[in-house]
């Protein structure tokens, strides 16, 4: 099977780079993790290792050549784990080299990086349609990474000829997205036949047969053969890679190999799950038998899922509970958000709470710190980055205010609407959801008055806010008088923190709170 190798991304905001030597020629067999080439950036010179072993059969750019990164470095025939070569599909598209797309051929759209380390992503909604004609930068499809919702834009205009993914399939970075033919192609696009859904099809076809076999398989003995990447996502999935059967030469397991055995598992449940007949004792009706529903985990959800097992399991919790009277900060909010609050700037409770959280931790850095994994180091961290936990339609998202501690009320009100909008479309920015120093979960909003929230590593603290109440209370001459009251919950990481530091840090942003007219004198 001949594939193209992809130009991979080689540093952030670097689109093309010169050619400078290739390492290989046409005709040589090349081996996994082989360079082949080296590129010159406006940086640093790069060098290019080969992703699979194979025979090379073109180089698409003669030396000294500007290589654009996402489009086709050079073709090679992959063997397969005989050393034989690979049957080639029924129908191949036609082989796209960068003289042919100048003069506006039909081409593969290549699902761009989307996100730091992110591989793949579930394609939630198409946009487009085969045989629709889109615009340069025409959105054409909404993914689903496991941190946000993000729309894919065109890179040209032209006609698409073929959607390689079905909505709810999981697509790969770097992999074809849909194929466009350009205005400059004359070519009816009908008759175009696509590598990837016949690779595809032939793929699941084998899985098939080997997942059949490999049913009958025990343990392989000793450490399985598998790159880096290939382990760190058996880690993420909480998977024993002793217990996956490989695919590759010597059993060497990879990431398709996981999805199947990800995949087997899911199957096997549902089976199992499935109630069984037994035979009819009596007259009685029969119970009307309901199959559970069996889903995977993805996305955002399985995003926190790993992120929060791991702080419950390195991070000892303890917290801190307390009852905060903000009768006067309401009272100062009511009589300012019909002056100060705009369509982009809802002047909410919010500005308030972080503005005074980040004076609290002026006066107790450590409460917004980092501490190694070791625990023999402390970083007292001089940005106050203050996440919010955000309910979306995708999941719970925590955008965070940057620098809170050089910002106004009015500027913070302004930024935290325009995240908590961006957030409940699903579509932040990567740089929003970076960098965060210490987190406000406001339960509140929904319902409760007391959590014990999970704190999210590698920050040391995070706070949940409970719904406001109004409540009977004694003012100092013992009468009843009615107060506004809010329960927050304090999750502290006793390492570093102790509850005398985290009680002394509350009781500070608590007078903040209680005082709102000194808070803005302090400011």
């Amino acid at each position: 099977m001949i594939k193209d190798f992809i130009l991979p991304d080689i540093g952030e905001g670097v689109v093309e780079c010169e050619l400078t030597e290739w390492l290989i020629a046409e005709g040589d067999t090349i081996a996994e993790d082989q360079p082949v080439c080296e590129v010159m950036t406006d940086k640093a010179l790069v060098q290019i290792p080969a992703p699979y072993a194979g025979v090379v059969q073109k180089l698409y750019y003669p030396q000294g050549a500007v290589a654009q990164v996402h489009q086709p470095l050079f073709a090679v025939e992959v063997t397969d784990e005989e050393g034989a070569s690979a049957p080639a599909p029924v129908a191949t598209q036609e082989k796209v080299t960068p003289a042919s797309k100048a003069a506006g051929q039909t081409e593969d759209f290549l699902l761009p990086d989307i996100g730091e380390g992110i591989v793949e992503c579930e394609l939630v909604e198409w946009l487009v349609a085969e045989g629709d004609t889109i615009e340069e930068d025409q959105p054409v499809c909404d993914v689903m990474t496991d941190k946000a919702l993000v729309q894919i834009p065109a890179i040209k205009a032209g006609v698409v000829s073929k959607l390689y993914w079905n909505k709810g399939d999981i697509a790969k970075v770097h992999s074809p997205l849909f194929q466009i033919t350009t205005a400059g192609d004359a070519v009816a696009t009908t008759a175009v036949t696509a590598e990837v859904p016949a690779t595809a099809n032939a793929a699941t076809t084998a899985a098939n047969a080997e997942s059949s076999a490999s049913t009958a398989m025990s343990a392989r003995a000793g450490k399985a053969v598998a790159s880096p990447a290939v382990r760190r996502l058996a880690r993420s999935h909480d998977i024993d890679l002793s217990l996956v059967p490989g695919s590759g030469k010597h059993g060497r397991v990879y990431k398709e190999d996981i999805a199947r055995y990800l995949e087997d598992g899911v199957t096997t449940a549902a089976v199992s799950a499935a109630p069984t007949s037994a035979p009819v004792v009596n007259a009685q009706p029969a119970a009307v038998s309901v199959a559970d529903t069996v889903r995977p985990i993805k996305g955002v959800q399985a995003a926190m899922a790993r992120q929060m097992t791991e702080s419950a399991a390195t991070i000892p919790h303890f917290t801190y509970c307390e009852e905060i009277d903000v009768t006067e900060l309401v009272a100062l909010r009511e009589r300012l958000k019909a002056k100060y609050s705009t369509d982009d700037r809802k002047l909410t409770l919010m500005p308030f709470i972080m503005k005074a959280l980040s004076m609290a931790l002026t006066e107790f850095p450590t409460i917004n710190s980092r501490v190694n994994n070791d625990c023999t180091e402390l970083t007292l961290l001089a940005r106050h980055n203050i996440g919010m936990a955000v309910d979306s339609k995708v999941g719970l998202l925590v955008p965070n205010i940057k620098d809170v501690q050089h910002k106004s009320i009015l500027a913070l009100a302004s930024d935290i609407t325009r995240l908590t909008n961006a957030a409940r479309q699903g579509r932040l920015a990567p740089d929003d959801m970076k960098g965060g120093t210490i987190t406000i979960s406001n339960i509140g909003v929904i319902g409760g008055t007391v959590a014990t929230p999970i704190i999210n590593k590698p920050e040391v603290a995070i706070v949940a806010l409970g719904k406001i109440q109004t409540l009977p209370r004694f003012d100092a001459n013992g009468n009843v008088v009615a107060r506004q009251l809010m329960n927050i919950s304090w999750s502290g990481d006793h390492r570093v923190i102790d509850g005398a530091t985290m009680a002394r840090f509350c009781n500070l942003w608590k007078q903040y709170l209680e005082t709102p007219d000194e808070m803005l004198v302090a400011i």
